[in-house]
């Protein structure tokens, strides 16, 4: 009890010193104040920019794993894209055998012209799709149907379009059972699906007019030669990363005759291997900010062991009365230490508001990108807890000095 009470008289008479010297102390705790409301301020905006992505890589769908054709470069030589992209048929056998996907979609596709009336747009892109596409692709249908296993068996010419096609076709407010022209041919409008607008890393050219029809009628009527692109499957789980690899590989391999040691020509991504490396980047790029912010607290340290020191040539006198009065040494160093971290916290404190300030100022500049931006509280802990520390490692030495001062020579002190 003894020993709280003279803690709490301690934290006081620290309080004390400090607001009677008020623009000393603002000046002694610039740095830390500095310090604390960098590493807020970054770690704060970070965690914005890391969010938005991940968010993106939410829309995007962090089950998705592309499949694809690969060019090698070893002994097989060159190959042209059209020989190694992925055929029907072993699009069919990944979906039969590979135990980890719950489903493969298949493209088909390219650029064409797209007609209604005399309103005309080029190089419009339509893909040729599976119904389980919209599952995959997480784009549902907001009027008409999707289309059905029968629309694939009899290659019907029907399509879907985005809600931008209907302004720039300038086609009806409901166009359902309208018909529009894809590279000359005669399709029937059947539903209108939705339109994911990706930012970020995943944003690309501006949304605009999509259209989307059967893959089989794509493949035989709209492109007979091309090639499919891409190919998208769904893991079952996020922890299914290496094993999809693992089986898409025996699966291809196989088919397409390639020998032990032989270059792979495909290739499997997988979305949660991004993720996985972008959190590791950007924990790296907090923890080096946070490195190099530091540096301007240790700075802020330094100036408060010099302010002690001369705070305690100062008070020389004062602390040779409480000698003599009874005052134990570890009295006196307790005294001085807390005021060094009474100091330090003080400066930590304001350091706090200012960095939740440029946090709040980042979020209200840039909602999009930085909406989500916050302080996340082991970065609050961290600073708080550094800033204690900086007051005890650079206090001690004028505490020390304070408690080894002979209280005779002390009061003799001018």
């Amino acid at each position: 009890m003894i020993l709280i009470r003279v803690l709490f008289q301690t934290v006081f008479l620290a309080i004390g010193q400090i607001w009677s010297n008020k623009i000393r102390s603002m000046l002694t705790t610039l740095g830390i104040i500095i310090g604390v409301a960098a590493v807020i301020a970054v770690v704060g905006v970070l965690s914005g920019l890391e969010q938005q992505v991940l968010d993106q890589f939410e829309k995007f769908g962090t089950k998705r794993v592309f499949i694809g054709g690969k060019r090698p470069d070893g002994i097989r030589g060159h190959r042209e894209w059209r020989q190694v992209q992925l055929t029907i048929e072993e699009v069919r056998a990944i979906d039969e055998h590979v135990e980890s996907l719950t489903k493969v979609v298949p493209m088909w596709g390219g650029s064409y012209r797209i007609e209604n009336g005399d309103r005309a747009i080029e190089s419009v892109r339509i893909a040729g799709i599976w119904p389980e596409w919209h599952d995959i692709e997480n784009r549902q249908i907001l009027t008409g149907r999707p289309f059905s296993a029968l629309d694939e068996e009899l290659r019907r010419q029907v399509c879907l379009i985005n809600e931008m096609a209907i302004e720039e076709l300038n086609l009806n407010q409901d166009p359902i059972g309208d018909f529009i022209l894809i590279a000359g041919r005669r399709f029937q409008i059947i539903g209108i699906v939705e339109t994911i607008e990706l930012t970020g890393i995943f944003a690309g050219e501006e949304t605009s007019t999509e259209a989307f029809v059967p893959f089989a009628t794509a493949r035989f009527l709209l492109n007979p030669y091309g090639v499919i692109i891409p190919t998208w499957g769904e893991l079952k789980s996020v922890d299914d990363a290496e094993t999809v690899k693992q089986e898409v590989a025996f699966v291809l391999r196989t088919m397409r005759g390639i020998e032990p040691g032989e270059e792979d020509t495909f290739q499997v991504q997988v979305m949660q291997n991004f993720i996985d490396q972008f959190n590791t980047m950007a924990n790296v790029m907090k923890a080096g900010a946070g490195g190099i912010v530091a540096i301007s607290l240790l700075v802020g340290g330094i100036g408060i062991m010099n302010i002690m020191l001369v705070s305690v040539s100062e008070r020389t006198r004062e602390i040779g009365l409480r000698k003599a009065m009874g005052a134990k040494p570890m009295i006196i160093l307790m005294q001085f230490l807390v005021e060094a971290i009474v100091l330090c916290l003080a400066g930590a404190a304001v350091g706090l508001a200012v960095g939740q300030g440029l946090v709040f100022l980042a979020r209200t500049v840039s909602p999009e990108q930085l909406g989500g931006a916050s302080v996340p509280p082991w970065a609050i802990g961290l600073s708080v807890g550094f800033s204690a520390g900086i007051g005890i490692v650079f206090g001690m030495f004028p505490a020390i000095k304070a408690a080894r001062l002979n209280p005779i020579d002390a009061l003799r002190h001018e």
